[in-house]
């Protein structure tokens, strides 16, 4: 291994899936020898196949279980490649995927493996941008990405949400920080027609959730006329969207009151206060309550946060989306709709699918699926990675 070019090679037979098209390979896949164990955390590696053969180039931490990211898969490649210049081509290609589907510049901008940027999160706020690296790789990388990003984009502020319990995985520490330019006095998410203020400093994950957008218009088409309830409602994205989209009323319901104050601001700020009610509870204990007094409502939303953290909480998890679909089903208007997601990674598909049948079936209803997906376009999934395909939801027509 030479100063000039760290190398790291794949065990011999143990590069299958990395030739495949994989672009992740763990330690127990790597000669790690004393000089690779010897490697700063994030440092860019020549990565070789078991037979001594090129791939590309990607990053490397010893000290975790993936271990090497490949960032540019070129036999070719050193990792002198990876600059500002690389790094600006990535970030065009992504921008041109975003605004074939998007007409206004609020979306997800870098998702990850799936824009070939492994460990970086981009979201964008208009002319705020608002960055997470999650790995040693994009850790070590950051100070170019946010001069490529500059470059592209040209944004008036630049965020490091550097605050993701991934990062103490890899061995980082967690910060939120202003890093390039001024924050604008007002930043928004418009979503829908409705505009949503955003704390990038303060607000949760990046500031907003944008996998959604796409199911929020969905639902949003459903709720003409409609009287609506929202569990879960967090910022009130998706009773918002219904209201502005011509729903009767919506009830939002959450447990945490800085989410209902959230959502009760934009309500005011869009017009939209007169026809919503905001209502502080568990949505299990609320959903009970309606159900006993007989509420019911033409279209019922719930999108829980995760309810499995880790593989072992699956089980557990699974009978929790029953019952929050039994509870929810049982308020749902003849005729109406449900919308149910699950945003955990250990959740697969056809589990949860199956899960939320039984719920409603327990309820007593009957229905079929009218509509089902995941995250939106600006959250691509690499094809040989359906892990990260973490969001699945289901919309549900109940007789």
């Amino acid at each position: 291994m030479s100063d000039a070019i760290p190398t790291i090679a794949l065990q011999p037979g143990r590069d299958r899936r990395l030739t495949g098209g994989h672009p992740w390979a763990y330690s127990n896949e790597l000669r790690l020898d004393g000089e690779a164990k010897a490697l700063p955390p994030g440092t860019l590696v020549r990565l070789l196949r078991g037979d001594g053969k090129p791939v590309g180039v990607a990053t490397f931490n010893r000290n975790t279980l993936i271990a090497a990211r490949l960032l540019l898969r070129d036999p070719g490649a050193v990792p002198t490649d990876i600059d500002r210049a690389f790094l600006e081509r990535r970030i065009r290609r992504a921008l041109a995927l975003r605004e074939a589907f998007f007409a206004g510049p609020w979306y997800r901008l870098i998702h990850a493996e799936g824009d070939a940027l492994p460990g970086f999160v981009v979201d964008r706020f208009g002319d705020v941008l608002v960055v997470q690296a999650n790995t040693a790789g994009a850790d070590a990388l950051t100070p170019l990405l946010l001069d490529a990003l500059e470059a592209v984009i040209a944004p008036a502020a630049i965020v490091l949400r550097n605050d993701s319990a991934y990062r103490e995985l890899e061995g980082l520490p967690r910060s939120i920080a202003l890093t390039r330019g001024t924050l604008p006095a007002v930043i928004e998410a418009v979503e829908h027609g409705v505009r949503h203020g955003i704390e990038p400093l303060d607000g949760q994950k990046t500031g907003w959730f944008f996998d959604l957008h796409g199911a929020r218009g969905l639902v949003a088409g459903l709720a003409r006329d409609a009287h609506v309830l929202d569990l879960c409602c967090n910022g009130g994205a998706f009773a918002l969207s219904a209201l502005k989209a011509g729903a009767a009323s919506a009830l939002l319901v959450d447990r945490a009151q800085q989410a209902l104050s959230g959502a009760e601001a934009t309500a005011r700020e869009n017009g939209l206060a007169d026809r919503a009610e905001f209502r502080r509870a568990d949505m299990f204990e609320e959903a009970e309550r309606l159900a006993g007094a007989g509420r019911r409502f033409e279209v019922v939303i719930a999108d829980p946060p995760s309810f499995a953290k880790s593989r072992k909480d699956v089980p557990q998890a699974l009978r929790a989306y029953r019952k929050l679909a039994r509870d929810s089903a049982r308020l749902v208007a003849p005729g109406g709709f449900l919308f149910i997601a699950s945003c955990s990674h250990n959740i697969e598909q056809a589990p949860f699918t199956e899960e939320v049948a039984r719920g409603i079936a327990t309820a007593g209803r009957e229905g079929r699926i009218i509509a089902a997906g995941g995250a939106g376009p600006d959250h691509p999934v690499h094809p040989l990675l359906p892990e990260t395909g973490y969001l699945k939801w289901l919309v549900l027509a109940l007789d």
